[in-house]
C-alpha cells in the first residue's frame, strides 16, 4: 500500500507526503500551499523531496512550491491549462506523472469544475483529487460548469471501490451535515457522522476516504439516486429532468447551507 502521510497546513488544508517505493526517505508532496510545514517534516525525518504534484493553481495549494523548489530542487508537475509559480512539467488527462526516483507513477485525470484546468493523480490504489471532491462533498464551481463537475465526479466514481481518496481539505463533518439534510434517511451517512466525529475529537484526520464510501454518502456522487433527486426537487420547487440539473440544484443548495 502506498505510504501517505498528511501534513496539516493553514486552517484545514492537507498537504500529502508520499514516500518512495524504493527508499522511503525519497518523497513527493501533493499541493504544498505552505512550504514551512513541509520543510519541518523533511527535516524531522531526514527526507529528500524529489517531486511536487499540483492539482490546481489556487494559492493554498501551490503557495509553497517556489520556496520548496529553491530549497530542494524538486521536480514540479501540474495542470497543463493552469499557471504554476515555477517551471513545471505540464500534464493533462491521459498523461502519466512518472517519479523514477520514488519508483512510482500516476495516471493523470482531467477533472474540471472547481477550476478550469484541475487535474487529479491516480495510481497505486490512491487518488489525489485536490479540491474537486471532498469526503461527502465537492468543490465550489469557481471556473467550471455543473456539467463539467458532474463528469469529473463520475470519473472518480468509476475507479475501483477500494481506491483510497486523499482530498485537499478537512471538510468532512461540515459536508456530512449537508449530506444529512439531503438524505436524512441514509443510514450510511449517520454511521459516518459518528465515525468522523470520533476521529476529529481525537485529533485525527477523517481522510483518506474510499471511493466505495463516497458512493454511499456523498450527495454529489448520488445525483442519480431517487432520494437525492426528490430532495433536490423539493428545494427547487420543480421537476429536475436530468442528473446535471439535480447536481446543479444540490451544489447551489450547498453554497448557501449553514
Amino acid at each position: 500500500m502506498l505510504d501517505v502521510t498528511p501534513i496539516a497546513a493553514f486552517q484545514d488544508n492537507y498537504i500529502w507526503l508520499i514516500r518512495g517505493a524504493r527508499d522511503p526517505r525519497d518523497v513527493a508532496v501533493v499541493d504544498p500551499g505552505d512550504a514551512g510545514p513541509v520543510q519541518a517534516a523533511l527535516a524531522e525525518d531526514g527526507l529528500r523531496l524529489r517531486a511536487i504534484l499540483a492539482t490546481h493553481h489556487h494559492a493554498d495549494h501551490v503557495g509553497g512550491v517556489a520556496a520548496l523548489v529553491a530549497a530542494t530542487g524538486a521536480a514540479v508537475f501540474g495542470p497543463e491549462r493552469e499557471r504554476m509559480p515555477v517551471k513545471f512539467t505540464p500534464l493533462a488527462g491521459g498523461d502519466r506523472a512518472q517519479l523514477p526516483e520514488l519508483g512510482l507513477e500516476f495516471a493523470v485525470l482531467d477533472v474540471p469544475g472547481h477550476t478550469a484546468g484541475h487535474i487529479a493523480y491516480y495510481g497505486h490504489a490512491a487518488l489525489f483529487c485536490g479540491d474537486t471532491m471532498f469526503s461527502a462533498g465537492c468543490g465550489r464551481l469557481f471556473e467550471g460548469t455543473p456539467e463539467q463537475m458532474l463528469a469529473s465526479l463520475d470519473a472518480f466514481a468509476s475507479l475501483p471501490e477500494q481506491t483510497r481518496v486523499f482530498c485537499g481539505h478537512e471538510y468532512t463533518l461540515a459536508n456530512l451535515r449537508f449530506a444529512m439534510a439531503v438524505e436524512s434517511g441514509n443510514a450510511d451517512i449517520v454511521d459516518y457522522v459518528q465515525k468522523a466525529t470520533a476521529l476529529r475529537a481525537s485529533g485525527r484526520p477523517t481522510l483518506p476516504s474510499t471511493i466505495e464510501l463516497e458512493k454511499r454518502v456523498n450527495p454529489f456522487l448520488r445525483s442519480r439516486h431517487e432520494n437525492v433527486k426528490l430532495s433536490a426537487e423539493r428545494r427547487a420547487g420543480r421537476v429536475l429532468p436530468t442528473p446535471v440539473a439535480v447536481f446543479a440544484e444540490i451544489r447551489s443548495w450547498k453554497d448557501t447551507f449553514r
